[in-house]
């Protein structure tokens, strides 16, 4: 029987040793933190030409998050590769010879690239808002206002569960071509288009990119965007559940199939 503490450093070992999953993780902070930060400067000097309403709910916190739709796509290709690199190159099969207890693998795996993907998102998350607030100037915000903390440190909870989200769906499908070919167009178009739609909005906002990016916000009904029937917490909690009916469709799948 392996040990615990064996497992996490090989799956650590097997992270670091794969280039695409270090430069994911690159492109996640690097793509957040430069979007937010040009967002956050046309917004700046653009501030007096937004609509009445916009300019009534604006939320400089949020704002300074704008990078996060496309560093989260990066967040979800290094999650599905932690997974999905096994299966493509076949040492999956070795893996379980060596850890034949498959809990044992599946959440080790996830603990470790799970921590990874916290700090990644943590270090992008804080400085996307301090770059972001910079830049805004008389139009930001302080770390010390009400609830932005909050907001600051839900940003880098949101982008290691998008991770660990992709992961089980990852071990479910086996596949890492299948597993982006399905989140890609999921989190990138179709949650954004029906969230716009009459009547879908109202089930697209319990998806989990929707729900789980509400824990960013500050303002209520930021930059005059629809009210959610749930709080910036509840909306982490959906995002959470969604996680976890993820990992289990994934222990599941790998408990009872072959490599």
């Amino acid at each position: 029987m392996a040990s615990v503490p064996a497992v996490l450093r090989s799956e650590w070992t097997k992270i670091r040793s794969v280039a695409s999953t270090t430069w994911t993780l690159v492109s996640a902070f690097a793509v957040t933190v430069a979007l937010g930060g040009l967002l956050s400067a046309l917004l700046s000097s653009n501030f007096d030409d937004l609509p009445a309403p916009e300019r009534a709910t604006f939320d400089p916190t949020l704002i300074s998050f704008s990078g996060m739709a496309l560093g989260q796509l990066a967040m979800v290709v290094f999650g599905v590769l932690v997974v999905g690199t096994e299966y493509s190159s076949g040492m999956i099969r070795t893996s379980l010879a060596a850890v034949p207890q498959r809990a044992t693998f599946l959440f080790s795996k996830v603990v470790v690239a799970g921590v990874l993907a916290l700090f990644v998102g943590m270090a992008t998350s804080f400085l996307s808002f301090f770059l972001g607030q910079a830049l805004l100037g008389e139009h930001g915000t302080s770390i010390g206002e009400e609830n932005v903390l909050r907001a600051v440190i839900g940003g880098g909870l949101y982008m290691s569960l998008i991770a660990i989200f992709s992961m089980g769906v990852a071990a479910m499908l086996r596949s890492s071509m299948l597993s982006l070919g399905i989140l890609m167009p999921f989190f990138f178009l179709v949650s954004q288009i029906l969230a716009a739609v009459p009547y879908a909005k109202d089930v697209a906002r319990y998806f989990p990119d929707q729900a789980g990016s509400k824990i960013m916000q500050v303002v209520p009904q930021a930059m005059n965007s629809a009210e959610a029937p749930y709080g910036p917490w509840g909306g982490l909690g959906i995002m959470l559940i969604w996680v976890a009916v993820a990992l289990l469709g994934g222990f599941l799948v790998l408990k009872e199939r072959d490599a």
